[in-house]
């Protein structure tokens, strides 16, 4: 097949902006498509080699690729970045310098699809010394042989700015009324897209096999299942409705979503983009060999970041710190993570996807060796609104973004890539992020782990009730503090140490130390939130929840200047919840995901 019929429909799809014309246009290029093709022509027309869990990446710097278009036309470097300056489009550029180059091709047939894939496939997996040239050279080359239309679409396949605009339904569509003859059937490629993720794999079945082999497509280890999704509602009676009455509520973590396919010992993980992530989660990786009893296996997770010396989730922003090429040793240990485990997909043989989420929770608990680094998320049935406030709060405290409802009923099954209201996110209306200190009383203490051991692993922090002439707890701190606050605090606190709860302290927590109050130290975290187990302001928003810090962190300052009576009030810190509720904008109630 010649590339230049590809380029020649590009061409045609680049200037329509119907969605209809668009897949009426790759119907056409799919019919005059060999079978033994139709797969890479999928893969080029979506911009890729393979599909996206392989980690094998077209994409050149646009540098690179402006050096091969100087090496193919004979201009200098300077003048392509020139005209580049002047469109914007380095294809468009391609095009019209390679419409009048220097150099002459010595190749006498026309460029094929498969001189153009084999080319591109090399120039992908070239790595090591020398691997720059050798780019340069089969680039220059390709671009060479090739059209001046030919050129301009390949370098932008190999800078990933192919323009084009085709979605991966729009191409199940193509393929159903090209190999069918019926778009109604595209529901059947979708399924088998969605549990396959390999839309070229999906095209080459249907070419080559037919419809009834792309019916039969299974939840295969390596190849990532497109993850379900969730819709998102407002109030626990929104939620109750759509569920029938009654459903499970799990802890929605601020962390990074995973799918883990062990087979026979061997691990990979893939994030919600179906990126191979393995080598930046070697932790992971481990805890899902070691702790799943199957030896064949697919479970979805939460990985977050974990506080290595308390056991405290941590935010998002830290967990990201893992997604590194290089120093990832030394990030495993500065930053390690757990995986809280809330899926499964498939075990030995047999698909769970097709399985109810009771099914699937209660062989998710069989089969994980339950420890602080791996376990099953949080979760519980309920059948009323207060019941799923109550757990809301319990989420937040946790330290997490909010909880997720999920269908419990006969049709709850793992509805791959779909986005439904079998699940429902449930986060609070508005983000308020903390932008001051505030001071806080020392009034108890949890103790250590790992390096900790034998010290405090976190202090519980509370703010003055003045009214009351009381302290009222507001958070546990377990961060900021360095090796030689961490060593000096049980002498520190030594005189202040009691064997019961003071009776000026409210708490709800139970500590492991109990403290009279008298100690101040400076503290900041990422918002406020409503609490039921913290108890400032308790009742003062919301009837049963207090006011809590959410990421806490010690500053480093000991507010030595200040007395337990004179540290910051339960009036201040409702004031500065409501005053920094009326400030947020609504929009940024879904940051991410």
């Amino acid at each position: 097949m010649k590339f230049s019929i590809i380029a020649d429909f590009y061409e045609k799809i680049e200037e329509t902006s119907k969605r209809l014309e668009m897949t009426d246009l790759l119907v056409q290029l799919f019919k005059q498509t060999p079978n033994e093709l139709i797969d890479k022509v999928v893969y080029l027309t979506t911009g890729r080699l393979y599909p996206l869990f392989v980690p094998i990446e077209l994409g050149l710097a646009e540098k690179l690729a402006i050096r091969s278009v100087a090496m193919a036309s004979g201009n200098k470097v300077d003048e392509v970045e020139e005209n580049l300056k002047k469109t914007g489009d380095l294809g468009e550029v391609t095009e019209q310098i390679l419409k009048s180059k220097k150099q002459k091709s010595l190749q006498q047939k026309p460029l094929g699809v498969l001189d153009v894939y084999e080319t591109l496939d090399k120039i992908a997996k070239s790595t090591g010394s020398g691997s720059v040239e050798a780019k340069l050279k089969l680039l220059s080359r390709l671009l060479l042989d090739g059209t001046p239309k030919e050129a301009k679409y390949i370098i932008r396949m190999v800078i990933g700015a192919l323009r084009l605009g085709i979605a991966e339904y729009t191409v199940l569509d193509a393929l159903a009324v090209t190999y069918t003859g019926e778009k109604g059937n595209r529901p059947i490629l979708e399924r088998a897209f969605n549990i396959s993720s390999d839309l070229g794999f999906v095209a080459k079945t249907i070419a080559t096999e037919g419809l009834e082999a792309v019916k039969n497509f299974e939840v295969t280890l390596g190849s990532p299942v497109r993850m379900m999704l969730a819709q998102r509602l407002s109030t626990p009676e929104e939620i109750l409705e759509k569920m029938q009455g009654e459903c499970a509520v799990e802890y929605k973590l601020d962390g990074e979503r995973v799918q883990a396919h062990k087979n026979d010992g061997k691990v990979n993980l893939f994030s919600r983009r179906l990126e191979n992530i393995t080598e930046q989660y070697p932790d992971i990786a481990e805890l899902v060999k070691e702790n799943m009893i199957p030896e064949r296996v697919i479970v979805e997770g939460e990985i977050v970041a974990i506080d290595p010396q308390t056991g405290e989730l941590l935010p998002f922003q830290t967990l990201m710190r893992r997604r590194r090429k290089y120093g990832i040793k030394e990030a495993k240990e500065e930053f390690p993570a757990s995986l809280n485990l809330f899926d499964i997909l498939l075990v030995d043989k047999t698909d769970y996807t097709t399985k109810t989420y009771p099914e699937r929770r209660k062989k998710l608990e069989e089969i994980t060796k339950k420890n602080d680094r791996i376990k099953p998320v949080e979760a519980e049935i309920v059948n009323n609104s207060k019941d799923i406030e109550t757990f809301f709060e319990k989420a937040i405290e946790s330290g997490c973004e909010g909880l997720v409802a999920k269908s419990i009923q006969p049709d709850s099954i793992y509805e791959a890539g779909s986005r439904g209201f079998k699940w429902i996110k449930f986060k609070r209306e508005y983000k308020t992020e903390m932008i001051d200190t505030i001071d806080t009383v020392i009034v108890g203490a949890l103790m250590g782990r790992g390096r900790r051991a034998g010290t405090y692993g976190a202090l519980l922090v509370a703010v003055y009730d003045t009214e009351q002439d009381i302290f009222r707890t507001i958070s546990k701190v377990g961060t900021g503090f360095s090796d030689a606050d961490l060593e000096a605090l049980p002498e520190k606190l030594k005189e202040y140490k009691i064997d019961h709860k003071h009776p000026r302290v409210d708490s709800k927590l139970k500590a492991d130390v109990w403290f009279t109050p008298g100690k101040v130290i400076e503290i900041i975290g990422s918002e406020y939130t409503l609490s039921q187990v913290h108890t400032a302001a308790m009742g003062a928003i919301k009837k049963d929840s207090g006011i809590a810090v959410r990421f806490p962190r010690f500053t480093g300052n000991w507010r030595e200047d200040k007395s337990p009576e004179e540290a910051t009030t339960v009036e201040e810190i409702i004031e500065m919840y409501q005053e920094q509720i009326k400030t947020k904008p609504k929009q940024q109630k879904g940051k991410r995901k």
